[in-house]
């Protein structure tokens, strides 16, 4: 993180704390305690970048003027300096540097801090800002993320995540996405469980899992995200098959799931199904609503006992309660010992009547 010309320091940083490290010739050396008021500092787009991709570290201070500096705890690299900008998009004005640093890699995981100085006094630096820990992602295989007692959940019911890794991994972390918004942060645990207690509506999201080891800034990459679904929400849909829930291999199907209010969300179910629900969504939001989810071509892997639910795009986690189920039996397989899981993912028995082909 340095220039070509360097010489070897002792830089003594306000407060306690002292680093050994490296700058450049006519670089300034810190003096005496921090005389003013710390600078803050933030990682854009995140402080949690996976491996090859850049980060810029952004330090503003209300304080116009002068230069931000910018060190790694425990780094051997020296400090960087970048003259401060002011930013007048803010009132009032701030002064702001940015530090590009990438394409990351392991090295540049840890704790980052910056300060700030004015022109008339360079050599003596502000307070240090609140430490940032900066997570390098996709260093190993990502885990896998599941729910216990499943994605599909009723209010009240409890809900445990749970982080699937190769053995040897210690750390694991747990995130919920925002919008839009990159994760800001990863907090690990020892637990490869997360127990989220009873479920309410806020529960319902998209999360994923890392795991890691203890005491490193090197995380796998983010699990495949797992949709909690807060059922119960609204009336059940109804969901039936046209031209029938009886086909052939290679036909198509079409599986028709209807609300009576005026809902514009629709997700198909397997149950039993490892795989995400079909989502569909409509343009218009006029009561009754469909939605057709089309099969094409059918094979044996279709059959099976399906449900829907319906919800509003504004809402998207949080669902009706679940359709009455629907087997759709593909002729020629042969007919297996079925338990069909009652709305909302309790068991209650079912007896259903298969009807093969020649």
């Amino acid at each position: 993180m340095g220039g070509s010309t360097r010489t070897q320091t002792l830089i003594v940083l306000p407060g306690s704390m002292s680093f050994k490290g490296r700058r450049e010739i006519g670089s300034p050396l810190l003096q005496g305690p921090g005389m003013y008021d710390a600078p803050s500092l933030s990682a854009q787009p995140s402080p949690v970048v996976a491996s090859g991709e850049k980060v810029s570290f952004s330090c503003s201070s209300h304080f116009t003027g002068g230069a931000f500096h910018l060190l790694k705890d425990r780094g051997a690299d020296q400090p960087i300096h970048m003259d401060s900008r002011i930013n007048y998009g803010r009132w009032p004005a701030q002064a702001q540097a940015l530090f590009p640093v990438g394409p990351v890699n392991t090295s540049h995981g840890g704790t980052y801090r910056c300060y700030g100085s004015s022109s008339s006094n360079p050599n003596v630096w502000s307070h240090p800002s609140k430490p940032l820990p900066l997570k390098v992602t996709g260093v190993c295989r990502k885990p896998t993320l599941s729910a216990q007692p499943g994605p599909f959940v009723l209010p009240g019911d409890n809900l445990t995540l749970q982080c699937h890794s190769e053995a040897g991994f210690d750390r694991f972390a747990l995130t919920k996405d925002v919008g839009l918004t990159p994760t800001q942060g990863l907090d690990g645990q020892h637990s490869p469980d997360f127990p989220l207690g009873r479920v309410t509506r806020v529960h319902g999201g998209r999360y994923r899992c890392y795991t890691g080891h203890n005491l490193s800034y090197a995380w796998s990459a983010p699990s495949a995200p797992l949709d909690i679904l807060i059922t119960g929400m609204y009336e059940k849909p109804s969901l039936s098959a046209q031209p029938g829930p009886s086909v052939s291999r290679g036909e198509n199907v079409t599986l028709q799931c209807r609300s009576e209010t005026s809902l514009d969300n629709f997700h198909l179910h397997k149950v039993g199904s490892p795989a995400p629900p079909r989502h569909l969504r409509l343009g218009d939001t006029a009561a009754p609503s469909q939605a057709n989810f089309r099969i094409s071509p059918v094979t044996s892997a279709h059959g099976g006992t399906y449900r829907c639910y319906s919800s509003r795009g504004t809402s998207p986690y949080l669902l009706s309660h679940a359709s009455d189920p629907l087997q759709l039996v593909v002729s020629g397989e042969r007919p297996q010992s079925l338990s069909i899981e009652r709305p909302d993912s309790q068991l209650t028995p079912l007896s259903v009547v298969l009807v093969l082909g020649p």
